[in-house]
């Protein structure tokens, strides 16, 4: 019997990949770098911190490109439209925490974005009563796909990680949450497993209603 859920933010919680990928890929275009080659940059920094991301996005992109300055460029046109259109909750997120809720169960929020910008967002939709615990990137030296930030989350929680769900869309998140001993669940946004999720995810879901089945 499961005690807690732990949840990722951007593509588990909020409808946010899909704006970070939007405008990575449009300022890729902008400095020329080939959509194929911004697809694969976007699916290995997805769930990390921006210092951990920068080595993997330069070694991915090269072209003399700064990931830091390169990320700023995103991020002050992805803040643009959500200050002019907010954020949207992914489908059956309500039900699902009103569910767990129901049930007893824990709820923690792991993410890794920073928590200035995060709570923002939870803010603007009235979020932060359904979690017990709330993680974010800048309270943890080492982001995902280190365990760091969900070993935080089970030990806030007062929980063993083995008696724990983790709910992700990264591989990033997914690789950080196995490795803390947790129970990976990969609910898919726009990134498909691989051989890294395939080695941690008990389950892959294309809703994240469907982690109620394992209460």
């Amino acid at each position: 019997m499961f005690e807690a859920v732990v949840f990722d933010m951007d593509g588990v919680i909020f409808d946010t990949e899909k704006l970070y990928r939007r405008f990575y890929m449009e300022e890729g275009k902008r400095r020329g770098v080939p959509d194929d080659v911004m697809t694969k940059a976007c699916e290995a920094v997805a769930g990390g911190t921006k210092f951990d991301n920068k080595p993997r996005f330069e070694a991915i992109v090269g072209r003399g490109i700064e990931y830091l300055e390169f990320r700023d460029r995103v991020i002050e046109n992805f803040e643009k439209f959500v200050l002019a259109n907010g954020v949207e909750l992914k489908d059956g997120v309500i039900e699902t925490l009103d569910f767990l809720k129901e049930h007893n169960i824990k709820i923690a929020l792991a993410t890794s974005t920073q928590s200035e910008r995060a709570k923002r967002y939870l803010d603007s939709k009235d979020m932060n009563k359904y979690f017990d615990k709330i993680i974010y990137g800048d309270m943890v030296e080492h982001s995902k796909p280190d365990p760091d930030i969900y070993l935080k989350a089970c030990a806030a929680l007062d929980v063993e990680p083995a008696n724990a769900i983790a709910v992700e869309d990264s591989i990033n998140g997914i690789v950080s949450a196995g490795r803390a001993g947790m129970y990976p669940v990969m609910v898919i946004d726009l990134i498909q497993p691989n051989e890294d999720t395939k080695k941690y995810a008990k389950q892959v879901y294309d809703n994240i209603k469907n982690i109620c089945d394992l209460i």
